[in-house]
């Protein structure tokens, strides 16, 4: 009998232990380290995707600015290659004409023989010498801000029509297209080149614009680009296109033509009447 009850308990021991076993294997987190462990991970995830968002807007950020340097690198290069091949003549004004205006809609336009490196000068094929025209304009999308344009038409002809409705833009987001002209007659800039000096090159022209990579900028977040170029080029003057006649010259009376002598001098090696070598006049 007490065999049997040791057997009893035996069995009764193994079934609780079977039990707790199974329980064991069966064990998991509560609700509340779930909720931990999904606030940590959420934690986690923010900040990857905070360092990753920024990170892209540093890269937009500077695309931006350095698209912005480069677009303000061409314009100018592009302003100051023009202005280096320009050509004028003085009897032909109507057709050579310098003309220039600053304010909100600056404009430059002139005469230009431009290489075959020039904007667009596929699209014009030979006929080098075109009047080209930078101007400051509205954009055609809200927020685009003023951009600077450029327009090109052979010496002859009119604007076609895509020149006028679809002008190369140079640079997006000009705030400012300041021109200014060096006057030897006053020794300093001057910020006008008036009407009666269209025909005339002036000497030196000095180029700002002020620029920025997106619309609605402050001032201080603005680029600011100034260039001075020389111009190597002089406006030829009506008489020297006039037709010389044979035998002599088409100058006014007092005039001397380009590597002559003025009236009254002595050419070199030449002796003054009635005076023997050697010896000068006294007084």
């Amino acid at each position: 009998m007490i065999f049997i009850l040791q057997s009893d308990q035996c069995y009764s021991d193994r079934g609780e232990a079977r039990t707790l076993s199974r329980w064991r294997g069966t064990a998991a987190f509560t609700l509340v380290e779930v909720l931990v462990a999904i606030g940590i991970l959420s934690l986690v995830l923010a900040a990857i995707y905070s360092s990753w968002t920024a990170i892209l807007r540093a890269s937009k950020v500077g695309l931006e600015s350095a698209a912005a340097t480069q677009r303000s690198r061409i314009a100018v290069r592009t302003i100051e290659d023009s202005l280096l091949c320009i050509q004028s003549f003085g009897a032909n004004q109507d057709y050579y004409g310098f003309i220039a205006e600053n304010g909100s809609r600056a404009a430059l336009s002139f005469v230009a023989r431009l290489p075959k490196s020039f904007p667009r000068s596929g699209k014009f094929g030979d006929l080098e010498v075109r009047r080209v025209s930078f101007s400051l304009e509205e954009g055609a999308g809200y927020g685009s801000g003023r951009q600077l344009v450029l327009r090109q038409a052979p010496l002859l002809a009119d604007w076609d029509i895509d020149e006028k409705e679809h002008p190369l833009v140079l640079a997006k987001y000009v705030n400012e297209f300041q021109l200014e002209f060096w006057d030897s007659r006053k020794n300093d800039w001057v910020e006008e080149w008036v009407d009666t000096q269209t025909n005339l090159i002036p000497r030196l022209v000095k180029v700002s614009m002020r620029l920025a990579d997106k619309a609605n900028v402050k001032r201080e977040q603005e680029q600011e680009v100034v260039r001075i170029v020389s111009i190597p080029s002089v406006t030829v003057l009506p008489i020297w296109q006039t037709q010389v006649r044979p035998g002599g010259t088409n100058l006014p009376p007092g005039m001397t033509p380009p590597g002559g002598v003025p009236p009254g001098t002595l050419q070199p090696g030449m002796m003054q009447p009635g005076v023997a070598p050697g010896n000068t006049l006294r007084q």
